[in-house]
């Protein structure tokens, strides 16, 4: 039950909060003088092991069936693995087919919007299914930049050794070399289609610091990164004149009789129609699975994230990699609550704002890894009870008027407008008070397992790019790789599903393997009375069961 919060006349913050922002406001200016120590790596492997969800047992469950069979993933994502097909008992058709591609291209986000870019301009037809609409994405609500070592202080060997350290040395070698070495390569693309990066006057890009970085290699455009980079991507699909299909979930891909990807099974999210998409190559590119709020948490992720892209090519026959790593943005907003979980970039630590206590004091460098901050204010709020008092919870302060302090005014104005304004209109300034925070569910660090060119190993003329990918950031990612990311794999993955697609003869349909898998989950006894993909949040409250207590 959560407890009526009790607000002054003259602030939007209660009066226990406006208690603990005297404390912190005492203590900045010795905070502006020394920054917290940083922590040794076992005091980080300590800290992970007891307070990261992704390092204990509670909330996981065991796959039972499948190319993952006896491995762990979040109890929400197992129980999609062993659901039964949304096409389970329909009678469809596969020789009526509505569509007929080249390459077909599941999502509408960033790497979406690459991937097709890319296939078309080598000469290939190709279409998008989105179920929502062109550009509804995570890759849209990123923030705080991109990363790219294309400053004279920097190299990919740099980026590789910040990203595989970031990930805990889990990273894909072959993965993360191709990440790190098409980085300023993908900068002067999206610059040369239009992405207005922050400059100097002189022209040359600024880059800013962050958790992780050992160079300032964060390119942003403000705080609306994402948002400039989606609107630059997708208006040049649509400028090619690339076919796109709104509002159409795929729900299973198809296969032909040797095995390969060809298509896949559409359902109109409007009438509910069932189609047909044939293709010679597929490429997933379905984001995260944020909407599944792993854990019981807040999320940062746009309405349509729920690991789609994961079961479809599971149930194929994919193997998934690293499904039971989540990373939590540590700086989830915790209030008010009409923004509770909504994303506080981390640009704005990578300025110059402290997470700070109940007490005032400065817990963590503001530096940290997102996994190690994260853990760090969730042993602050529970174990060492010492966060500030939210409605249903707690949180820690996020000073962020140290960075016009330290930058000079016009800083915040300047550099995150966009934060500015989102908690302006509640009526708090975070220029001339703190915001409260605390984790969100933020990204999908685990995937679908891919190679080098960007297919998988398991199904011929398959491709993944984005956030359904696993592999590429380990078990953690640094800030600025996803969108870095999005980008470089799906170039890649558009460019390799066009050469495949110029020689590939389409052998006849077939869903074989999503009978083979029910049989499997009957085998197991597995019936959890739900069907899957889900494809959107179920957040409708139960009015029977509410009758029932």
């Amino acid at each position: 039950m959560i407890k009526p919060m009790v607000m002054t006349k003259e602030s939007p913050f209660t009066p226990s909060m406006m208690e603990s922002m005297k404390k912190l406001e005492a203590t900045r200016e010795k905070r502006l003088q020394s920054e917290p120590k940083r922590m040794s790596a076992d005091e980080k492997r300590a800290l992970l092991d007891e307070f990261h969800p992704d390092y204990g047992d509670k909330g996981f469950a065991k796959i039972e069936i499948g190319p993952n069979a006896g491995e762990k993933a979040p109890k929400e994502l197992t129980a999609l693995l062993h659901s039964k097909s949304r096409i389970s008992g329909l009678d469809l058709d596969l020789d009526k087919i509505e569509f007929d591609t080249d390459v077909l291209i599941i999502g509408g986000g960033g790497a979406g919007a690459s991937a097709a870019i890319k296939a078309h301009k080598a000469g290939c037809n190709v279409m998008i299914v989105t179920k929502l609409r062109m550009g509804d994405s995570n890759s849209m609500m990123a923030e705080g930049g991109i990363q790219a070592s294309d400053k004279e202080n920097d190299s990919p060997m740099q980026h590789y050794l910040d990203a595989m350290g970031g990930g805990h040395y889990y990273n894909k070698p072959e993965l993360l070399r191709r990440l790190v070495m098409d980085g300023a390569k993908s900068i002067q693309w999206l610059e040369g289609l239009g992405v207005l990066f922050d400059k100097h006057e002189d022209g040359t890009m600024i880059t800013f610091p962050g958790g992780g970085l050992s160079r300032k290699r964060l390119h942003a455009c403000a705080d609306y990164t994402g948002a400039e980079i989606t609107r630059v991507l997708r208006d040049e699909v649509q400028n090619l004149g690339i076919n796109i299909v709104d509002y159409t979930a795929a729900i299973e891909l198809i296969l032909d009789k040797d095995g390969n990807a060809a298509g896949a099974v559409l359902e109109n999210m409007l009438t509910g129609e069932y189609l047909v998409a044939r293709a010679k190559t597929v490429v997933i590119a379905t984001g995260g699975a944020g909407r599944m709020h792993y854990h019981g948490f807040p999320t940062t992720n746009h309405y349509g994230a729920t690991a789609d892209g994961l079961v479809m090519a599971y149930r194929a026959g994919c193997n998934l990699l690293y499904q039971d790593t989540i990373q939590y943005h540590p700086t989830g907003t915790a209030y008010p609550v009409q923004l509770f979980g909504a994303l506080v970039t981390e640009k704005v630590r990578a300025v110059g704002a402290n997470l700070i206590n109940v007490n005032g004091d400065a817990f963590v460098h503001h530096l940290e890894t997102r996994d190690v901050a994260a853990s760090a204010i969730i042993r602050e709020c529970h174990a060492n009870n010492l966060g500030v008092d939210i409605p249903g919870g707690a949180g820690v302060w996020l000073d962020t008027p140290m960075i016009d302090m330290i930058h000079g005014d016009g800083k915040i104005a300047s550099a995150l407008p966009g934060m500015l304004r989102m908690f302006m209109n509640y009526g708090i300034d975070m220029r001339k008070t703190p915001v409260l925070v605390y984790p969100s569910f933020h990204y999908q660090n685990g995937g679908i397992e891919i190679e080098a060119d960007g297919n998988t190993s398991h199904i011929p003329n398959l491709f993944v790019a984005g956030e359904a990918v696993g592999g590429i950031h380990g078990r953690n990612r640094l800030l600025g790789n996803s969108m870095l990311d999005v980008v470089v794999f799906g170039r890649l993955a558009g460019q390799s599903a066009a050469k495949v697609a110029k020689s590939t003869k389409i052998g006849s349909l077939t869903l074989d393997h999503v009978k083979c898998y029910e049989n499997q989950i009957a085998s197991a006894g597995l019936d959890t009375g739900e069907a899957s993909p889900i494809l959107l949040p179920k957040y409708a409250r139960d009015v029977n069961a509410d009758k029932l207590k």
